[in-house]
């Protein structure tokens, strides 16, 4: 009211208001910016250390199963120095090996196929409790050699999905070794699955190990990085098991979510949707995993 007697002074106070104004939204932008910034420089940072790792990691995955069929390649063929017991050792450790880096190579071919967006499904109805069946059934000499006994809770009259049998395969399978290869000795693992009111199947595999921190957790299901603690360091392993579970069940129009607490074991939950869903996702990017 004071103002509308003197223009001079209204409008002085005009012009200092739009510059206040125009300085603070200078301001408000410049540290915008610099938070931006500051992001991009971590996570580029991040990056560069997790690839790092996931290299070296791959070098060691690499190089171990190739010194052991070279290795025992040259003591197989020198004449006379092998028993016919030892060479059928020998011949078991080298398949072994063989199948080691097999698995090792096809991980990460399937990575950069997830990475590009050229992973497809060869989809076909498929039950989830078969598929679970005979994953735990191969996975069952892991169990043994650590003696963790596995229950397997399958509710009955599960429906069927549209899905690719081999990788949904290989998705429990890199689920239920993880489960063993982080339980200590005669730890739990338990199976779940049930189907959901929109016509989809939820899939639990729990486990009594070390367990995650929710840091660990994000960190385990990014591309080309792992978790670093005790038990990574002591397991083989390239640590593409986790992304790749992840990456297939979304390109059957799924998801999968690790619910887990340091001591108290991990719980990998799975969700599959009906059929008509899952027909819908034929590819997807690695990029759209985490």
């Amino acid at each position: 009211m004071a103002l509308r007697g003197h223009p001079a002074r209204a409008r002085k106070a005009s012009g200092l208001l739009a510059r206040y104004s125009d300085t603070f939204g200078e301001m408000q932008l410049r540290k915008y910016t610099e938070r931006a910034i500051r992001a991009a420089r971590a996570e580029a940072e991040l990056n560069s250390r997790s690839k790092s790792a996931f290299l070296s990691t791959m070098s060691h995955e690499l190089r171990t199963p190739l010194n052991a069929i070279i290795g025992f390649s040259d003591l197989m063929r020198q004449p006379g120095a092998t028993s016919p017991q030892e060479s059928s050792d020998y011949a078991e450790h080298i398949a072994n090996a063989g199948r080691r880096l097999l698995n090792v190579v096809s991980d990460v071919l399937d990575m950069s196929r997830l990475e590009s967006g050229s992973f497809t499904l060869d989809t076909a109805p498929v039950y989830i409790d078969e598929v679970l069946e005979i994953a735990v059934e191969n996975a069952r000499p892991l169990f043994a050699a650590k003696q963790q006994p596995v229950d397997l809770r399958l509710e009955k009259n599960l429906p069927a999905i549209s899905g690719d049998t081999k990788r949904l395969r290989q998705l429990f399978a890199n689920l239920l070794s993880n489960a063993s290869k982080f339980t200590d000795l005669k730890g739990r693992i338990l199976v779940m699955a049930k189907a959901v009111k929109d016509g989809g199947v939820t899939i639990a595999i729990a486990d009594t190990g070390a367990g995650m921190t929710h840091e660990q957790i994000v960190l385990a299901l990014k591309p080309f990085a792992q978790v670093q603690g005790h038990l990574a360091r002591t397991q083989e392993g390239a640590g593409l098991g986790l992304p790749l579970a992840m990456g297939i069940a979304k390109l059957h129009g799924g998801n999968l979510y690790l619910d887990s607490q340091p001591g108290a074991g991990t719980t990998a939950v799975v969700t599959l949707p009906r059929a008509q869903a899952a027909s819908q996702t034929p590819s997807a990017k690695i990029g759209n995993v985490a």
